[in-house]
């Protein structure tokens, strides 16, 4: 029988604040450690828990699910003397996670799985993990037990809050993320001031609204600026994947009652919202205005970037966001690597914010969504910053997933992935490939179907198709995956052939490869 948790489970707010100030400097150990390139021994706690507001969350169809993209962290099993520690909601199914084990090249499958532990809440509530976690004591200690060596372990988590925080104090572990007292650096309003402090263009609008009054007041002061402006932005404050923003259309003549009268036909990217739960959630976390670019030509690329515990800013990657939905502002895929026009540009302008952020005491994963625009193919492209995301995103996984398959690297100087003889890599992904047709497919099924097809990523051509969110698909008909090439025009041709197959695949009345 598990003795019961230890005392520590009731430390006050202050001392925990103490206790985690204490294992920050661990993380500089580890950070080392992981950077060597050699085969230290250390322990890696992953608790994938979007940790977000859960209004916005429950928008997101299967998002417990979402828990098994950080599976590609298995890619630190390639170390023999490294440890993982894996937690979830539910049980991950046992075909998922030998699914990822069998394509660690170099390491038997059988030795990594000694190396890791699978722990879960068995909870399905639409609620974030880690609070699932802080609610079962007994599942804490099962993970303390778990770590090998808590000297020289951290804590891993999607994004970082006070939840996180606690866990990593109740662990004895640093937190490998940002500072949850820092999290304002990565909001709307947080984003302008980071992007002003850093000298990188972002729109015109303003900031630290709180209520219907302000966005009002705001849209008024934004029109007086840019008398030309047609479309405004109101975005609420901690909103993700474009789902806290909708479009103001100015009125004709604009005046206080007017812009009032606008706000009712306001354009939500969320198709449950209104006004009245908007501006309840605007008064809750409050928000911001912006100018809405218009142009002939407009693109989403991010940068993705880390700032280290010595204060270094390391560029990650860049990629072209796919946005889609009505609004065209909904995140659904992305192309790695972001187009050779603009990507210097935006690492370049993303390693300016990531020096603000250390300066503010950042240690974290973070990425810079920006908006690249012109009105003509010979004009140069413009580039401005529109947000800062201070945790892991969407972009995240894939690259995770191309580092875990090819072993290479980011030529920081241009951008690009090179595997280990140099050679470029790119890939088109996405978490939003859904249908319902493929609702009630099985893992199995799925496996059966890359087999049949021949998708599975090979290791001799580097090349092929890693899928992500594959508990998802018999409940919801959703899935993820990353299409890996040699160009960018194969990784798109890979990635319809998955479309194409899939959809042969589920069309029962004409049999699949299984029919």
């Amino acid at each position: 029988m598990l003795p019961k948790p230890p005392f520590a489970w009731d430390l006050s707010l202050a001392d925990e604040l103490v206790a985690f100030e204490r294992l920050k400097p661990r993380l500089v150990d580890v950070w080392d450690r992981l950077m060597s390139h050699g085969e230290e021994a250390y322990s890696s706690v992953v608790v994938p828990s979007l940790t977000l507001d859960q209004e916005e969350l429950r928008k997101l169809d299967g998002a417990s699910f979402y828990e098994e993209r950080l599976l590609f962290l298995l890619i630190r099993l390639r170390n023999p003397r490294a440890q993982m520690v894996y937690v979830t909601s539910q049980p991950v199914h046992p075909l998922i996670l030998e699914y990822y084990l069998q394509l660690l090249v170099g390491v038997p499958a059988s030795h990594a799985r000694t190396r890791l532990t699978m722990l879960c809440a068995y909870d399905a509530s639409p609620r974030s993990l880690t609070e699932k976690i802080l609610e079962r004591p007994r599942l804490v200690e099962r993970i303390r037990w778990a770590i090998r060596d808590p000297s020289s372990a951290y804590l891993t988590v999607f994004n970082a809050t006070p939840l996180e925080r606690k866990l990593a104090v109740l662990l004895g572990i640093p937190l490998n993320g940002a500072d949850p007292a820092l999290s304002h650096l990565g909001t709307k309003t947080g984003s302008r001031r980071i992007f002003r402090e850093a000298g990188v263009d972002f729109p015109a609008g303003f900031e630290d609204l709180r209520d219907e009054q302000d966005t009002v007041d705001g849209i008024l002061r934004l029109k007086s600026e840019r008398p030309s402006l047609r479309c405004a932005v109101v975005k609420l404050n901690e909103s993700f994947s474009g789902e806290g923003n909708a479009l103001v259309r100015m009125p004709e003549e604009v005046n206080r009652a007017a812009v009032g009268k606008a706000l009712e036909g306001m354009e939500f990217v969320a198709a449950t919202e209104n006004r009245e739960t908007f501006f309840a959630k605007f008064e809750r976390m409050g928000g911001i205005v912006e100018e809405f670019i218009e142009a002939k030509e407009k693109l989403s690329p991010s940068a993705q970037l880390r700032t280290d515990p010595h204060g270094g800013v390391l560029p990650i990657s860049t990629h072209d966001q796919i946005l889609g939905g009505e609004s065209g502002q909904v995140f659904l895929g992305c192309r790695f690597p972001a187009s050779e026009d603009y990507r210097m540009q935006i690492q370049d302008a993303g390693m300016k914010v990531g020096e603000v952020l250390a300066r503010n005491g950042v240690i974290s994963r973070f990425g810079v969504d920006f908006l690249t625009w012109r009105n003509g193919p010979n004009e140069p492209w413009r580039v401005t910053a529109i947000e800062i995301n201070l945790r892991m995103g969407g972009t995240t996984h894939p690259f995770l997933a191309l580092r875990f398959l090819t072993g290479g690297q980011l030529d920081s100087g241009t951008g690009q992935f090179l595997n280990v003889s140099g050679r470029p890599k790119f890939y088109r992904a996405t978490d939003n490939l859904r249908s319902q047709r493929y609702k009630g497919l099985l893992p199995e099924d799925l496996i059966d179907i890359l087999t049949y097809n021949k998708l599975h990523y090979s290791d001799r051509t580097e090349s092929g198709v890693l899928f992500h969110l594959i508990g998802a698909i018999s409940e919801f008909g959703k899935l993820g995956l990353t299409a890996i090439a040699n160009s960018p025009e194969e990784s798109e041709s890979l990635y319809n052939k998955v479309l194409e197959v899939l959809d042969t695949e589920t069309d029962y009345r004409k049999g699949g490869s299984n029919g």
